[in-house]
């Protein structure tokens, strides 16, 4: 009877054991680790000056003196500087004549560039590449995107292709998410994500306020990322991805309409974003955080929180609950030492700042990279994360919360741990040094500020 239970009790534990070391190897070949991203610099001819742009508005024979009042505040207050980057048919004057050519074009340009960077950068052959995720939004022609990237680059007939549209800002922690569930499955792989967009098929060229807000912000850019879950390539990574958390409001009619694409009264095609966004983003904010709160951080500053927000609520006899307003009780730093909020605009910034009770040091990558590129769309986060690395900030063992918000409505977060010392200058180059600058003032104010001169209500302006 004793040598019975002894077998027993020895296969009961050789079971355990060997379940357990399954389930470490398995675990192994799940990780996700990111090798390196190539972010896009646009040609210098490009470039959106403090004329150009005016050159853009002016020429717009739909609006009247209060439009560019409108848009002359609005490119004052969006936190972005004289040096960022428009769609080629716009800067030619071709923005209400689009071409199927202008949006290829824009699109072969950004993706092209930067996979051909990554490649070369990596060592890693097109052929090698298992998975390929592409976003973009507002562009979705057949053959797909992913299509034209297999075919450029020659790619196996069994690499994995999946083409995301309608996405938003915040596609680009999609487009991981999906590679990150495909590793689980699929062992020693590696893969790519191509985050960027199209603006120069859906440049607004009519006078409704609400949807001239995309021109004044959104900007030509994008990023190329590879991937794998090699563990052997452990050393070679940069970042390993610790956990990511999606929130999505799309039964919420006001969120779902608080950032849409739709024709104005005249049939003039562009994206809407209305006041309801704030209250949108709050509410996606405090609920994604209710979920990566406790991923994050340490369970001393949990309790800590929790015992401070129990005592205040005793008092004012109301219940503990987790919410954007009380979220700046928690100190977030415990979990992360670097924060990378998608430069949306400045409101955006400040906001998240403020929930999450952030310093300026902290939010300046993100006003530099919204300041220099502009709002990039979902391409917008690496960016911010090159102006880390350039400024040579991130340490092996350091933490990064990344936070971004998209149509929808969503609100996607993640947390990467980085995997060594980072200084590549990368899309900074030649640039860096000069920031942060000594003022973010646009300067449409000071060329512009005739625009709000009183006498110009009575008069009609000549284009």
């Amino acid at each position: 009877m004793e040598l019975l239970m002894a077998i027993s009790l020895f296969l009961v534990i050789s079971y355990a054991f060997l379940h357990l070391t399954k389930s470490l190897l398995q675990k192994q070949h799940q990780c996700c680790y990111m090798l390196a991203y190539e972010c896009y610099k646009p040609l210098e001819e490009t470039k959106l000056s403090t004329d150009a742009c005016a050159k853009i508005v002016l020429r717009n024979k739909n609006i009247s003196v209060d439009e560019l009042r409108f848009l002359l505040n609005a490119m004052v207050s969006s936190g972005i500087g004289d040096e960022s980057y428009g769609p080629k048919n716009v800067l030619e004057g071709r923005e209400e004549s689009p071409t199927l050519t202008d949006a290829i074009s824009e699109m072969d340009e950004v993706i092209f560039t930067t996979l051909d960077s990554l490649f070369a950068k990596t060592g890693v052959s097109p052929a090698q590449i298992d998975i390929l995720v592409v976003n973009v939004s507002l562009f979705s022609p057949a053959p797909s995107l992913t299509s034209r990237i297999v075919n450029r680059y020659k790619m196996r007939e069994n690499v994995m292709s999946y083409n995301l549209s309608g996405m938003g800002c915040s596609a680009s922690i999609i487009g991981i998410d999906l590679v990150q569930h495909l590793f689980k499955t699929h062992e020693n792989s590696y893969a790519i994500v191509v985050s960027t967009e199209s603006f120069g098929l859906h440049w607004y060229c009519g006078k409704e306020k609400s949807m001239m807000l995309s021109n004044c912000l959104f900007r030509s850019g994008g990023c190329s990322m590879l991937f794998t879950n090699k563990n052997e390539l452990k050393k070679k990574a940069i970042l390993k991805l610790k956990c990511l958390v999606r929130t999505h409001l799309g039964a919420d009619d006001e969120a779902y309409e608080c950032c849409i694409q739709l024709e104005d009264e005249k049939g003039h095609e562009g994206f809407r974003l209305t006041k309801k966004l704030t209250k949108a983003a709050a509410k996606a904010l405090r609920l994604n955080l209710r979920v990566l709160v406790p991923k994050i951080l340490p369970v001393r500053e949990i309790l800590r929180y929790w015992i401070v927000n129990l005592i205040r609520n005793t008092n004012n006899k109301g219940d503990p609950q987790l919410t954007s307003s009380g979220a700046n009780n928690l100190d977030f730093k415990t979990g992360a030492e670097h924060f990378c909020i998608h430069p949306g605009g400045r409101a955006v910034i400040d906001g998240v700042g403020m929930s999450l009770g952030l310093s300026e040091y902290d939010l300046e990558p993100s006003r530099m990279a919204l300041h220099r590129f502009g709002n990039t769309s979902a391409g917008g986060f690496w960016y911010v994360l090159g102006y880390m690395e350039a400024k040579k900030r991130l340490k092996k063992g350091d933490r990064i919360l990344m936070m971004s918000f998209g149509a929808g409505f969503k609100c996607n977060n993640c947390l990467w741990e980085v995997m060594r010392d980072l200084d590549d200058l990368n899309v900074w180059k030649g640039i860096i040094e000069s920031y942060p600058p000594s003022s973010l003032a646009n300067p449409f104010m000071e060329k512009y500020s005739w625009i709000n001169d009183d006498y110009l209500g009575f008069v009609r302006l000549e284009r």
